[in-house]
């Protein structure tokens, strides 16, 4: 081999070299500075419209996508002798509408969802041994896949008390006598800083948690 080739393959090996130090190092740092995860969406606080009485819907006000104020009027049933109004329980956007006017419905039945857009949340579920490396208040960098190009500020709200398997309706059990150990992950609540139109609840999201 030519002394000319020797040195460009000479300085060909230090680049690869460099450019892996380089990528470890970021590598590293990513990890020393930042948690992230991508098992997150976006959510909201959700309240039921029910109908307080059993009969016929005489007057049906909203569609989805209205916004309602709390105790506002939306609706009216009638039971055949008295008419009874319909009222939102909480402001909040119609996600959600299950009745038409002229309807007949059951007491207690859910006629329509609101959400409360105006604060919007994420709910991400971290690994429990990565826990102890966050608390309310720190800073998160938020994308949602409905507006990917933006980052959203937010911050972690509230760490939960218990880790999700503990919500599940069918919680495993151990009868073999074999366990195997599963890591466990806890929901943890993220606010949203001046989400954009674009962001709607139950949205994918990824979010970047400074440590």
């Amino acid at each position: 081999m030519s002394r000319g080739r020797l040195i460009i393959s000479n300085i060909i090996g230090v680049v690869v070299i460099l450019a892996i130090v380089a990528g470890g190092a970021y590598f590293y740092y990513q990890n020393q500075t930042y948690l992230k995860t991508d098992e997150a969406h976006v959510a909201g606080d959700m309240m039921q419209i029910a109908t307080p009485a059993a009969g016929k819907i005489t007057q049906w006000n909203v569609k989805e996508g209205d916004a309602v104020k709390a105790d506002q009027e939306i609706g009216k049933i009638s039971d055949g002798k008295t008419e009874t109004p319909i009222k939102a329980t909480k402001a909040g956007t119609i996600v959600k509408n299950s009745v038409n006017q002229d309807q007949m419905v059951q007491a207690g039945q859910v006629l329509a969802q609101t959400i409360d857009m105006n604060n919007l949340y994420v709910t991400a579920n971290i690994k429990e041994n990565d826990i102890k490396d966050i608390e309310n208040g720190d800073k998160v960098d938020i994308t949602v896949d409905g507006d990917s190009k933006t980052t959203f500020e937010g911050n972690i709200d509230e760490i939960g008390y218990a880790t999700t398997s503990v919500f599940s309706l069918m919680p495993q059990q151990n009868t073999s006598g074999n366990y195997t150990k599963v890591t466990q992950k806890v929901p943890v609540k993220i606010s949203i800083k001046n989400p954009s139109d674009k962001v709607l609840p139950g949205m994918n999201a990824e979010i970047s948690i400074t440590k």
